[in-house]
C-alpha cells in the first residue's frame, strides 16, 4: 500500500497509483501525457521509485530533471532519446519528470516567473511531443496544476490523465497564511482559505528581494520575518513540517532576526509575541536557560503595554510558569 497520513487517503493513493500503473503499461508505443501531482518531494521519490521496480525489465523507465534556465519539456526528452538507442528503436518505457517542483511561481523581480517559463515551453511544443511515442509522467505540486490548465491550455487538453498523490507533509502554504506578503505580490493570487498554493521557498526568495530592494532595516521586514517564523511554528505544531529540525530551525532564525530588528528600531507593537514564539521554539529544544529570559522580557513588556489581565500576558505567564517546573524538574 501507498503510506500517508490517514486510511482515507491511503486507500485514495493507492488507487491513484494503480490507475497512474496501469495508464503507462496500456500507452507503449504512444505518446501519453500523464500529470502526477505531488506537494512532497520525498513521497514523490517513493513513488517513482515503486512504479520503476514494479515496471521492470518489461518497461524500462528513465528520469528526468528540468533545466532551471530554460525548463522545456521537448528539449529535455529530445536530449534523452538523442543519446538512448533503447528508445530510438521504440522500446517499451516510461519517461519521469521531475524538476517543476524547484520553479519559482513568483516572479522576484523579472518580466516572467520561471513557472510561466515553463507553462510557455509546454503550450507552444505540445506538437513537438508527437515525436516521442512514449508514456511521459510529468510531476507537478498543487499550486503548479491549478495554474497548467489556464497558461498551457493547449497541453492540458492532450493529458491522458491527472492523478492525484496526498500527503499532510507539504512544502507550500496555503493564502490564509500569507496575508503580510500580499502587498508585494503582483500575481493574482487565490484567497481560499484552504487552497495550498504558495510554496515556501517562494515566500524566502521574496523576502530576500524586499532587503535587496529596500534595505535591512526597513521596517516592514519585522512583519515579514515573524510571518515566515509564525508558518514554520505552525507547520510544526500541525505536522505538516518536511523535515522537523530544518524548519524548527527557520523558525528560530525568523524570530530572532524579527525581535533583533524590532530592539534595534525601537518597535514594541508585537514584540512580546515574537519572544515567546522565540522562547517556545527554544524550549521545545530543551534549551531553558535561552528560553526563561526571553518569557520575562516578553511578561514585562506584554504587563506594560497590554495589562496584567490581558489574554496575551495571562498566556506568557502561565507558559512561563510551565517552563520553570520544567527547569525544576530536569
Amino acid at each position: 500500500m501507498i503510506n500517508s497520513d490517514s486510511v482515507d487517503i491511503e486507500s485514495e493513493n493507492q488507487d491513484n497509483y494503480d490507475d497512474l500503473v496501469g495508464t503507462i503499461e496500456a500507452s507503449q508505443g504512444i505518446l501519453a501525457l500523464l500529470i502526477a501531482v505531488c506537494d512532497n518531494g520525498d513521497f514523490r521519490d517513493e513513488i517513482i521509485a515503486r512504479y520503476e521496480a514494479e515496471l521492470q525489465p518489461e518497461i524500462r523507465p528513465y528520469r528526468l530533471k528540468l533545466a532551471r534556465g530554460e525548463p522545456s519539456l521537448k528539449a529535455a526528452i529530445a536530449e534523452l532519446v538523442e543519446k538512448d538507442e533503447y528508445l530510438q528503436h521504440g522500446g517499451k518505457a516510461v519517461l519521469t519528470v521531475t524538476g517543476a517542483e524547484q520553479l519559482y511561481s513568483l516572479k522576484l523581480g523579472k518580466e516572467q516567473s520561471e513557472q510561466e517559463i515553463f507553462f510557455g515551453y509546454l503550450q507552444w511544443t505540445r506538437e513537438g511531443l508527437r515525436e516521442f511515442p512514449y508514456p511521459i509522467v510529468l510531476w507537478v505540486t498543487q499550486q503548479m496544476l491549478v495554474n497548467l490548465s489556464k497558461k498551457a491550455p493547449d497541453f492540458w487538453s492532450w493529458r491522458k490523465g491527472v492523478f492525484r498523490f496526498q500527503s499532510r507533509k507539504v512544502g507550500v502554504v496555503a493564502s490564509r497564511e500569507i496575508e503580510d506578503f500580499r502587498p508585494f505580490l503582483k500575481e493574482d493570487l487565490p484567497v481560499e482559505d484552504e487552497s495550498y498554493f504558495l510554496p515556501l521557498e517562494d515566500l524566502q526568495q521574496l523576502i530576500q528581494q524586499i532587503e535587496r530592494e529596500r534595505g535591512a532595516k526597513d521596517p516592514i521586514l519585522v512583519t515579514l520575518y515573524a510571518s515566515m517564523g509564525k508558518i514554520y511554528y505552525n507547520r510544526l505544531q500541525e505536522g505538516k513540517d518536511l523535515d522537523y529540525q530544518r524548519e524548527q530551525a527557520l523558525a528560530i532564525e525568523y524570530f530572532r532576526k524579527a525581535i533583533e530588528l524590532q530592539k534595534e528600531l525601537g518597535l514594541e507593537a508585537d514584540l512580546a509575541t515574537n519572544l515567546s514564539y522565540l522562547a517556545g521554539l527554544y524550549d521545545s529544544q530543551g534549551r531553558y536557560s535561552e528560553a526563561e529570559p526571553l518569557y520575562l522580557q516578553a511578561l514585562e513588556l506584554a504587563e506594560r503595554v497590554l495589562g496584567v489581565n490581558h489574554p496575551s500576558t495571562v498566556t506568557i505567564r502561565e507558559n512561563l510558569a510551565i517552563l520553570q517546573a520544567e527547569m525544576e524538574e530536569a
